[in-house]
């Protein structure tokens, strides 16, 4: 399901015990351990303890000890073996928009345009409101939508009522943001008190050119993906960043609803301005061929996810060996070239210009300057120089 736990944390310094500190037992349900955090999450919330540093540090330590005893798979592995089974590095602190100061505020903004996810909290005065039943809820049919502009930091709060067929096809409650405002859809469970409890939350996400949030009570279990994880994934290794993307993968805790009446709402998340947005409420019933097709590739989804735990160990072993022969490529490159060099270094030594002079001064036909030419017709001590006259009769007597 497209839905996120309420809250998310990082590891605190010194981790105590998560039971000791939501105060609850070991053999304590879920929605007692539920019931205790949102009391805490609300007592330590830092819009009511803005200049007491310690309850800031209680507040992530409540949030952090849920996010380990709310999911069953990590509340199982904490049993068996303590803080070692935990992986901490998921588990991010959400940032209290409401308590940000306005430089804060600013740098927040700038992250968040420039595609850094930054997670926030729900204001307290927004749950407290809910817990008290103070309220105001608007009605909203299944089969309709409505459009409105929240305040940032505020909520609009809706009641969907379903009848037993509807609740059996599957509901979806979807919101949409064409202006791509930041926003968050909400689900409340109703409290023993009489008031409502936040208990399922979704961020919105951009999609194409609009900004979109879901939830989807199909009878069949729904992911969303956390991109806060992938991107923590690639800051820490852009290489690993592709394994680790469907990592964010989590389960709605809620995969179905009851008949009657149910309470959502849509909280206004921008950093300066109101959020616009349209949510509407569906019946599956009518959208039957669609709802196959999410079930489908759902499964595909998270079959791949567990294929690609696979793989990347051998996309390691395969990377290791394939820079282990990058390496050994260089090498060769460079003992190839080297060798060629001096061989083209030997090679010169053949043709410098001393050998050229011994060479060409070896000739028979060489002689010493100021010598005379020799007849080489064959009279041995003959002179054989020739003699020269004048051309012309001019100083010739006559005969």
């Amino acid at each position: 399901m497209a839905s996120g736990k309420t809250e998310g944390s990082s590891a605190p310094a010194i981790r105590r015990d998560p039971y000791e500190v939501l105060n609850v037992s070991r053999d304590s349900s879920d929605q007692e351990i539920k019931s205790a955090y949102r009391k805490l999450a609300l007592k330590y919330h830092p819009d009511k303890n803005g200049s007491n540093p310690e309850a800031a540090e209680l507040f992530k330590e409540v949030a952090y000890s849920y996010g380990i005893l709310s999911d069953p798979e990590k509340r199982r592995q904490y049993d068996n073996a303590g803080f070692e089974a935990i992986d901490a590095e998921g588990m991010d602190m959400e940032i209290d928009l409401s308590n940000l100061g306005t430089v804060n505020t600013m740098f927040a903004a700038l992250f968040s345009k420039l595609g850094v996810p930054i997670k926030t909290t729900v204001s307290a005065s927004v749950l407290e409101e809910a817990l008290n039943g103070t309220v105001t809820i608007r009605p909203l049919q299944v089969g309709s939508s409505s459009s409105s502009k929240v305040e940032k930091q505020q909520a609009h709060f809706y009641s969907v009522t379903i009848s037993d067929q509807q609740a059996q096809a599957g509901i979806v409650i979807r919101v949409v943001s064409s202006s791509q405002s930041k926003f968050k859809l909400l689900y409340f469970e109703q409290e023993p008190s009489g008031g409502y409890g936040l208990a399922l939350q979704e961020d919105s996400e951009k999609a194409g050119k609009v900004t979109s949030a879901g939830m989807y009570f199909l009878h069949f279990q729904v992911y969303r993906l956390d991109s806060t994880l992938n991107a923590l994934a690639m800051a820490k290794d852009p290489e690993s960043a592709f394994f680790k993307r469907l990592e964010g993968l989590q389960p709605c805790e809620v995969a179905e609803l009851k008949a009657g009446t149910h309470i959502f709402a849509v909280y206004g998340d921008n950093f300066f301005k109101p959020a616009s947005y349209t949510i509407e409420a569906l019946c599956a019933k009518s959208y039957e061929e669609t709802t196959q097709k999410l079930k489908d590739i759902e499964a595909q989804i998270l079959a791949k996810r567990n294929e690609l735990r696979q793989f990347e160990s051998e996309y390691r072993k395969a990377l290791a060996r394939y820079q282990e022969v990058m390496n050994r490529y260089n090498q060769e490159k460079q003992n190839v070239d080297e060798l060629l060099k001096q061989r083209d270094s030997i090679q010169s030594s053949f043709t410098t210009a001393k050998t050229v002079n011994n060479v060409s001064g070896s000739s028979s036909n060489s002689k010493s300057p100021g010598e005379d030419p020799v007849d080489e017709s064959g009279s041995e001590g003959k002179n054989t120089r020739k003699k020269w006259f004048p051309l012309g009769g001019s100083n010739r007597k006559a005969g």
